[in-house]
């Protein structure tokens, strides 16, 4: 080997150990970029009134709170990683019409609330979420967990831990490392990785009906992530969109696929 050769070899090799250095040191700052906008109004959200949350470490986080019509259970909606309250609230339109109870959840660190964003910081956060329900006479078997994208993570997880009476995951992944896999091949991210959200691993353990909704041209986190959560869950249903991508929370067949297996499940009445 050249000298020329080996210097250009140690150069890359330097280059990519910075790389890779650089890459786990930023990591929480691409997996939860929250928006820089200021949050909406209360006023932005008919019907809703403003619920504060009181996290297990002292955090008290903004949420928003419609009631459910007599007889109608609660959602409590985890949006995704790079959206707001604002978001969630057009993602749940035709739910709240319906006379679904809404608690729309935003995360520490987003939307202007305290604290930095992190697996079991949102874990927590989600807790909180189920717990001013159950302070307020809405018990976890009156809800239902509905996670977006990095929000299926925090739905699965409440699931596994509460006898809710249902999930819906929206565009969500098996696990963090494995979509960081898919989009760093170059890297090693299943190593690098400090939040993980196994989606996949934890819905064995689900006792609740599971709907699981995709996308089929869903390029962020492709549909197999969708067949194969269906499949980990012991009463799972999968239903794929044709030609939808990773926006597939905002758009109408989304809620209404929602709303036809609430009502098929037995979770829409009392």
């Amino acid at each position: 080997m050249t000298k020329t050769l080996l210097l250009l070899v140690v150069g890359a090799a330097a280059i990519y150990v910075v790389a890779t250095v650089v890459l786990f040191a930023a990591q929480r700052s691409l997996i939860y970029p929250a928006p820089r906008a200021a949050p909406p109004p209360a006023g932005a959200f008919d019907g809703f009134e403003e619920a504060e949350l009181v996290t297990s470490d002292g955090l008290r986080l903004r949420a928003v709170h419609r009631p459910a019509r007599a007889g109608r259970p609660t959602i409590a909606f985890f949006h995704g990683n790079g959206d707001s309250l604002d978001g969630a609230h057009h993602a749940t339109r035709a739910l709240g019409e319906a006379g679904y109870g809404l608690l729309l959840v935003e995360y520490r660190g987003y939307g202007g609330n305290p604290g930095a964003p992190s697996e079991d910081g949102l874990y927590r956060d989600g807790r909180a979420a189920l717990g001013w329900l159950a302070d307020r006479g809405v018990p976890a078997r009156r809800t239902v967990v509905i996670g977006n994208s990095l929000g299926s993570g925090v739905a699965t997880q409440l699931a596994v831990e509460r006898p809710v009476a249902g999930v819906v995951v929206i565009s969500g992944f098996t696990g963090l490392a494995r979509v960081a896999a898919e989009h760093m091949r170059l890297f090693p991210v299943r190593w690098l990785l400090r939040d993980r959200y196994a989606n996949a691993a934890k819905l064995p353990r689900v006792a609740a009906p599971v709907l699981v909704l995709h996308g089929t041209a869903d390029t962020l986190i492709p549909a197999q992530h969708g067949r194969d959560l269906a499949a980990a869950a012991p009463d799972g249903t999968l239903e794929l969109v044709p030609g939808v991508g990773h926006e597939l929370a905002y758009l109408p067949p989304s809620q209404e696929a929602i709303l036809r297996w609430l009502e098929r499940e037995g979770i829409g009445a009392r």
